[in-house]
């Protein structure tokens, strides 16, 4: 977690962008993005060096000797960050404009790497020299505090993630920010469903609608805390963690972008994070993920067009959510898993479409889990009551014998437009109980949890919502005769008369 004092010197550094004229939160953090970028390329080329002087292993820097820059040539030195912060405000503007914009705009354009994929469209939007000097000023501030921060969790034998944490706290300036909380799944949300699926070193993981790669993140930082000498110490499985593991698809190029510099900032130096419309033909991943995490979109336009004739034979539909679980189950290998948020309506929806999918997961595949989620989860954006389905692809092999539901009354957080923390927390009790699931045998349908049989869902229209099943438990309460009601508002009456009696005479003197 960060500091109170960085996260006062990042609100410090949005108010500079607002006073600047930049108020769009994405547009903010894109910018911040590129500029740290920048920074951390400085850094990157300084460690590189060092290393080749101490280890004696040849390196070609990156700003040595003059560089080329479109048709124009400049002294490479002068595009490090440690040597342009220090140039008057008007020179630095006009150098970030010609040549180092230009630069990191075009640096892996050889390449196939996911820096260069989502660089190639990329605009410098900081309109003046004054705001350019003033954020490169805070930057080099969060950066120093971030250095200092590091090196204490270091000596505290911390896993030392600081500037993943200062980037999830940027975008978390997102779901501050008006409609655009939409991108944001809740990070506690997020944790929860990865710590439930709990990935494992040999994992390919999707999220076919990855926003800011929030879940991809989530389950990175999850096998670095949990499993980091299988990730990191083991050469193929590293090759795979940095390469191969993550996937995301989205169709907004601004997301991507923030998406694929979340992924690089906690560490996975070349995620294949890329634009696609992941319901559409330029989707063809089948069978070829084992773990997907997901919150696909709810509602939106959707071009029926476009749509994959595959996901239509599945599910003839034009609701995306009921298409997405539909691609879930064919992007997943045999034996892969999902973990995905889905509307309330998708568990009881009684269209046909509806039906076809939920008796896929049941009689097709082995459906493990339904969490159904508060309202308030997911506001003060949206107050649609949501849940987390939990599958396994068989392949038409079926597999669902027993189907665990449970009914989330807490998330840790308010349930109103304020989130603010709250005592009361069902997660640790999911987790515990999913992962014990031999105890939930026998648990009472008036439990928070319980076992449904297959037959009985099935018998149901494949009815998935919690209240299809649960129990609730009446207590009786006992009254008091109706003569001692009425003796007890005939005494009240009594006195309150003369109560009015009393004031009356008051007044009257």
């Amino acid at each position: 977690m960060i500091t109170g004092e960085i996260r006062n010197k990042i609100d410090a550094l949005w108010d500079t962008f607002a006073a600047g004229g930049l108020t769009n939160p994405l547009e903010v953090i894109e910018q911040i993005t590129y500029l740290m970028f920048i920074h951390d390329l400085d850094d990157a080329d300084n460690i590189h060096i060092k290393e080749s002087t101490m280890l004696g292993i040849p390196y070609d820097s990156i700003f040595e000797g003059e560089v080329n820059v479109g048709d124009k040539t400049i002294d490479g030195k002068q595009l490090k960050w440690s040597v342009f912060r220090d140039f008057p405000a008007e020179k630095m503007f006009s150098l970030m404009n010609d040549y180092v914009f230009p630069f990191i705009k075009n640096l892996h354009d050889d390449k196939d790497s996911a820096y260069s994929k989502y660089m190639g469209d990329a605009i410098f939007k900081l309109p003046t020299a004054g705001l350019l000097s003033k954020v490169v000023d805070s930057l080099d501030d969060i950066y120093k505090t971030m250095d200092d921060l590091q090196s204490q969790e270091q000596g505290n034998n911390h896993r030392a993630d600081v500037r993943g944490d200062v980037y999830e706290y940027l975008l978390n300036k997102l779901a501050t920010a008006g409609r655009n909380g939409q991108f944001r799944t809740p990070r506690h949300i997020i944790k929860m469903m990865v710590e439930l699926m709990d990935p494992s070193p040999d994992d390919t993981i999707a999220d076919p609608a990855c926003g800011t790669s929030g879940f991809l993140v989530s389950a990175a930082e999850y096998l670095k805390d949990n499993k980091e000498n299988e990730v990191l110490l083991n050469p193929t499985n590293k090759e795979h963690y940095m390469n191969d593991m993550f996937t995301g698809y989205d169709m907004d190029r601004t997301m991507l972008r923030i998406g694929a510099m979340n992924m690089m900032t906690h560490g996975i130096t070349n995620p294949h994070i890329e634009y696609r419309d992941s319901l559409s033909d330029q989707n063809p991943d089948t069978e070829k993920y084992s773990l997907i995490l997901a919150n696909p979109p709810f509602k939106g336009s959707l071009d029926a067009d476009t749509v994959s004739a595959d996901l239509l034979k599945v599910c003839k539909t034009k609701k995306t959510e009921l298409l997405f679980l539909a691609l879930f189950l064919r992007m997943l290998k045999i034996g892969g898993r999902c973990a995905c948020i889905v509307p309330d309506g998708v568990l009881f929806g009684s269209s046909k479409a509806h039906k076809e999918i939920r008796k896929k997961l049941v009689e097709d595949n082995r459906l493990e889990a339904v969490i159904s989620m508060p309202s308030g989860v997911f506001k003060p954006y949206a107050g649609v009551s949501t849940a987390v389905l939990i599958f396994t692809k068989t392949g038409g092999h079926g597999g669902t014998d027993k189907v665990w539901f449970y009914d989330m009354s807490a998330d840790g957080f308010s349930l109103d437009d304020k989130r603010t923390p709250v005592e009361e927390n069902d997660i640790p009790d999911i987790i515990e109980r999913f992962k014990n699931m031999d105890n939930e045998v026998g648990r009472k349908r008036t439990d928070k949890s319980f076992l449904v049989d297959k037959a009985e869902i099935a018998d149901n229209n494949y009815d998935l919502s919690i209240n299809r099943y649960k129990e609730i438990e009446y207590v009786p309460v006992e009254y008091p005769p109706t003569e001692e009601i009425l003796a007890e508002i005939m005494k009240l009456d009594a006195e309150a008369t003369k109560d009015l009696q009393e004031l009356k005479e008051m007044l009257g003197k």
